[in-house]
């Protein structure tokens, strides 16, 4: 018998525990009935206790089969057949076979970089279902058969009966527990005796799982090998580390910018070619401690377990880089975690999270053949798993990645897009920022170098940082030149973007030259030479008035959301962006459960910029506005809630200045001279801002991902309403608009925005309010920031 038999024993009967959980409940509260019945006389137990004990006992038994309502969710791919990739159920049926396990039904492809078995079970897992693998693009384009065998073994090898006939039982409770107990609602009147017991459940739980994990290492080291498998170990977080860094950097400012490249996975794969140090080093790092709640043992445990387990020829050493294996398809970011051969559920893609990488200068443009070349040749083997492995990254773009409303460009353009909207949001926000501290509007870089060569530039910025010393006041006028000469530059057609798949973005000339403005700003900056760097890039054809591009399909960055509250006593929903809040009418009661899939589909398509971004900024006066009390009316211009007003541009903070200013100092490369040629060197921020690309529904096909980002609110202009149609019929309330934040006390929580055009807004949550992943996190920053200093 395996020792891991009794743990898998304990692991089944404390699933159980959870029936019985459920039962003892339902059944003390029926004996609670049947004494208060008792107590009554029979007329009034009749016509009116009876009824409500019913009502009681229904709503409980209701709520009891919601919490242990198994969900199933397909996560978005591409469904391989036998007669598609016989070779790679080929190698399905061998890690089968190794297991002790029924091969899968069916053979998905997904997005992310992830391999798990999905099973769709029923009461609890102690139903059975289909089984279907779950397998990432990423792993069949970087990683030899051996290690992709290795990881399928592992993955199978959870449902193995080599610990025990109870191990498959505990194994698909634990999976159907940890899919129902975290959704189980606050409000659910069985809920909290449920989660309770799912503390108890998982530290009975907790031995057998760190068993079952080591058991599934070694099923893989025995079928592909220990050294194999222990490359696999590594190469999986590895893998999901890249991804996430490629989604930051490339896929996520485009998507927000309206854009999406033609070959996303393509892409990928072009950065696993290029960045393999950056890969080094992220399969070198040293795994973080597990902690008490871990399910799986420690990195070092298993690593040295699969050690032993290799050949007497020698320990099994680091394995070597993973290489891309197609030219044409990649993943989208994944959350593996280094614990783990392959996450413990497949999610379609992708969630973006902020990850910066260093790399070394590379001036490789996106559409260069050169730049997705990969370092050794592939292996025909990889390439005959998936006979045609270009066009399933095709298709499973389509899936993963619909436009919702996006062009869809080549990657050249759709980096060159997103870099220019980037630098924009940050002008945009520093230019009102200039504006209110001068009194006018301050729209372009001519305003700018008239603002430079009468010395009011220097002004504004003692104005906009009155505890600066004077070098970083002219360190921070300095890069706010530098930005805006190159978007200026841009803006002519003087420039261009030059995209680098290792590195940072530059901005050089149109010929490919190179480019630098560091020197050019400084002079400008200073009121003698102004009007000299004025007329050179004047005669070098940069049109210092160009406006900026018409933002089109640019989406507003979604931060989170909140599902049902109430807005002035109406049900609404709520859209948390980095400009403001979306208001959404809320759906009848009897159609509530609706309301999260539909925010999500809002979240997913984006808040169309042009519906929020202002037309132009104009002075405001600066200082703390705080919250007014309830029913006190702000104090505001008139005219604060049109577009154009001191609203649009109230919410800019010199903290905003300075993030624009810091942006400015990476467009500025340093040099020390000014060539003939010299108007702009630029990387306007290779890291987009930590933006979720949204799949089918982002996170899993039906969560949003497009909201797990924790970027600060109020991050640029904020915006008032535009003529664009808001999604969902709804109103847009930029965080400029609102003077302030009042909480209200009590136990139901409330909030009360004061806004500077007069009149308030009161939000309270519902007594059936939810949130998109994230949604209360965003919108607790987002209070912090309204009652702050803007």
């Amino acid at each position: 018998m395996s020792k891991g038999a009794p743990a898998a024993r304990r692991s089944a009967a404390a699933l159980t525990g959870f029936l019985v959980v459920a039962g003892l409940q339902l059944t003390v509260v029926l004996l609670a009935l049947w004494v208060v019945l008792g107590a009554l006389p029979s007329a009034i137990a009749l016509r009116v206790g009876v009824p409500l004990s019913l009502a009681t006992f229904g709503a409980l038994g209701y709520a009891t089969w919601r919490a242990l309502h198994t969900r199933h969710r397909v996560p978005a791919g591409v469904a391989v057949s036998r007669d598609q990739a016989p070779r790679l159920w080929e190698l399905v049926d061998a890690a089968a076979v190794a297991a002790g396990v029924p091969a899968p039904a069916g053979v998905t492809v997904v997005a992310d970089a992830t391999a798990a078995l999905g099973e769709r079970t029923r009461m609890l897992g102690f139903i059975g279902g289909r089984r279907d693998l779950y397998l990432g693009l990423p792993l069949l384009q970087a990683l030899e058969p051996g290690r992709l065998a290795a990881i399928v073994a592992h993955e199978l090898g959870h449902g193995s009966p080599a610990l025990g006939r109870w191990a498959p039982l505990a194994y698909r409770g634990r999976i159907a527990v940890g899919r129902i107990v975290p959704r189980i609602g606050r409000r659910n009147l069985a809920g909290a005796v449920l989660r309770a017991y799912a503390g108890v459940y998982r530290r009975i739980d907790a031995p057998f799982s760190r068993e079952q994990e080591l058991a599934a290492d070694r099923i893989a080291a025995g079928h592909a090998g220990a050294a194999v498998a222990l490359g696999a170990l590594r190469d999986l977080p590895a893998l999901a580390g890249m991804q996430r860094l490629f989604h930051a950097e490339y896929v996520g400012p485009g998507w927000q910018a309206g854009y999406v490249p033609d070959d996303v996975f393509g892409g990928l794969l072009r950065v696993l070619a290029a960045r393999t140090t950056e890969m080094t080093m992220l399969r070198a790092r040293e795994p973080e401690p597990s902690g008490p709640w871990d399910t799986h043992p420690p990195m070092a445990e298993r690593i040295a377990a699969l050690t032993a387990l290799a050949t007497p020829s020698g320990p099994a050493g680091p394995p070597s880089p993973a290489v891309p294996a197609s030219s044409s398809s990649s993943p989208s970011p994944a959350s593996s975690s280094p614990s783990s051969l392959s996450s413990s559920s497949p999610s379609s893609p992708p969630s973006g999270s902020s990850s910066s990488g260093g790399g070394s200068e590379s001036s490789a443009t996106p559409d260069d053949t050169g730049a997705s070349s990969v370092d050794k040749p592939v292996d025909e083997g990889v390439e005959e798993l998936v006979p045609d492995l270009p066009g399933l990254g095709r298709a499973l773009q389509d899936v993963a990645f619909p436009p919702r409303g996006r062009t869809v460009v080549g990657w050249d353009q759709c980096l060159s897009v997103a870099r220019t909207s980037e630098m924009e949001r940050e002008a945009e926000a520093a230019l009102a920022a200039i504006s209110r501290a001068v009194g006018t509007t301050v729209p372009d870089a001519g305003h700018l170098l008239t603002l430079a060569a009468d010395g009011r530039l220097r002004t504004a910025a003692t104005t906009v940082f009155p505890d600066a010393p004077p070098e970083e006041a002219t360190s921070r006028i300095v890069e706010l030149l530098a930005l805006m000469l190159a978007l200026a530059a841009l803006r002519s057609g003087v420039a261009r973007w030059r995209h680098s798949w290792t590195g940072a973005a530059e901005v050089v000339a149109v010929d490919g030259g190179y480019l630098d403005l560091a020197e050019l700003a400084t002079a400008a900056a200073d009121p003698e030479t102004t009007e000299s760097v004025r007329a050179y890039l004047t005669e070098a054809g940069v049109d210092l008035t160009a406006a900026a591009v018409d933002p089109g399909s640019a989406r507003a960055q979604v931060l989170g959301g909140l599902v049902n509250l109430s807005a002035d006593g109406e049900r609404t929903d709520v859209l948390i962006t980095d400009l403001g809040l979306l208001l959404v009418p809320g759906l009848p009661r009897s159609r509530g459960h609706e309301s999260k899939r539909r925010l999500t589909r809002l979240a997913a398509d984006g808040v169309p910029a042009g519906a929020v971004l202002p037309a132009e900024p104009v002075a405001a006066s600066t200082g703390r506005h705080a919250a007014p009390s309830p029913g006190a009316s702000p104090t505001a211009s008139p005219a604060a809630s049109t577009p154009g007003s001191p609203a649009a541009t109230s919410a800019t903070s010199p903290a905003t200045m300075s993030a624009a200013a810091s942006a400015a100092s990476s467009v500025a490369a340093s040099s020390s001279s000014i060539a003939s040629s010299s108007i702009a060197s630029s990387s306007a921020g290779s890291s987009g801002a930590a933006v979720g690309v949204p799949a089918v529904s982002p996170g899993s096909p039906a969560e949003a991902s497009t909201v797990a980002t924790k970027a600060a609110p109020g991050a640029s202009v904020a915006p008032a309403a535009a003529s664009v149609p808001l999604p969902g019929g709804g109103r847009f309330v930029p965080f400029g608009d609102v003077a302030g934040v009042t909480t209200l006390p009590g136990m139901r929580k409330g909030w009360v925005l004061g806004l500077r055009g007069g009149g308030n807004l009161t939000l309270r949550p519902a007594l059936d309010a939810d949130e998109l992943p994230g949604g209360w996190a965003a919108w607790e920053e987002a209070v912090t920031f309204l009652a702050g200093t803007r």
